[in-house]
């Protein structure tokens, strides 16, 4: 028996999480047999999906339940193996949690010996995020050469892979992000333009950025830059929407006017593609995607940004900061050497 250190759902939030709704707790896990690993977390990855799971309402997976570790993507040692395939040492991806330690099916681990990157890149920019952009951008937006292409939370680890993928594609691509630091940094990964939604003249700058309109907008984010954003669409233009991180929180519809005729009758006019979609559902790509990006990070196409946090016990407030958009780049919390 193992004893690890975990971080549970210790009750469900009302809007913003806070620090009482979780709870670190000790347990004993084990014993290892029937193919299962027992691992030592390195690096967990922090996500704005895991906000939806705190919720107890249908989504495209199950609900974290009351008093059960907070779900993860983990980079991990492979400490104990009962699977043929995995060793004591081994280095894998796998999805192990707010925990020190886990134990997961050995089939369902992916191996890191020789990592073309260093190993927090496989929960960021050539993981789970990478994937996202790749797979969202090129098959639901397939933006095409001197066509516009914006995306916002642009130096998150999505965004700032959309737009990049879209400059290698030769389209223009437009970064959306809050605060001139953030700006600033979007200039320096080389989108051609960037802007602050928390600028009071946010949409005048939008038009200036998009003269010729857009053609694709990889949404991430919803709210007024959505607004901003549907009113300056071309026709036939694409949407791929893989999340809605402004509206997370909510514990109520938003104030204001019904926008959903106006939306529809753009849809119409404009001929409109909105499609919603989860990575998952294009793990057939997962090979051309590790080729391709690995190899465009390797050249310098494609730079990252990871914000790096030290021990479990950062993952609660760093987790809180990352939904009001306080990190830059990717969340990592490291746990161990």
């Amino acid at each position: 028996m193992t004893t690890t250190t975990r971080i549970v759902l210790a009750s469900r939030p009302k809007g913003e999480p806070t620090p009482e709704n979780f709870r670190t707790e000790t347990a004993e896990i084990g014993p290892v047999d029937n193919g299962d690993v027992l691992l030592q977390t390195l690096y967990l990855s922090l996500d704005p999906y895991m906000r939806g799971r705190m919720n107890d309402a249908k989504s495209y997976a199950d609900p974290v339940e009351i008093g059960q570790p907070m779900v993860g993507g983990t980079v991990s040692r492979v400490v104990e193996s009962a699977h043929p395939n995995l060793a004591e040492g081994d280095i894998v991806l796998g999805y192990g949690g707010w925990q020190t330690y886990s134990i997961e099916p050995g089939k369902s681990l992916v191996g890191l010996d020789g990592f073309p990157a260093p190993l927090p890149a496989a929960l960021g920019v050539l993981g789970m995020p990478g994937f996202t952009a790749y797979a969202g951008l090129l098959t639901i937006g397939q933006p095409k050469p001197a066509e516009t292409v914006v995306v916002a939370a642009a130096t998150g680890p999505v965004g700032s892979a959309v737009g990049q993928i879209a400059k290698i594609k030769g389209a223009r691509a437009v970064g959306i992000a809050g605060g001139e630091k953030k700006v600033e940094a979007l200039r320096e990964l080389g989108f051609d333009a960037a802007i602050d939604h928390r600028a009071p003249d946010f949409d005048e700058q939008l038009a200036a950025a998009t003269p010729d309109g857009i053609d694709v907008y990889f949404e991430n984010v919803g709210g007024k830059v959505w607004e901003a954003v549907l009113a300056r669409m071309n026709e036939f233009g694409r949407v791929p929407v893989c999340g809605l991180v402004s509206g997370y929180n909510a514990t109520s519809l938003p104030e204001g006017p019904n926008r959903v005729p106006q939306l529809m009758g753009l849809v119409l006019q404009r001929s409109l593609t909105l499609r919603g979609f989860i990575q998952r559902e294009f793990v057939d790509q997962l090979p051309q995607f590790r080729a391709e990006m690995g190899k465009w990070v390797a050249d310098g196409q494609v730079k990252y940004h990871e914000d790096v946090v030290d021990g479990l016990d950062s993952a609660v407030p760093a987790f809180i900061g990352m939904l009001r958009g306080d990190n830059f780049g990717k969340v990592v919390v490291k746990v161990a050497d």
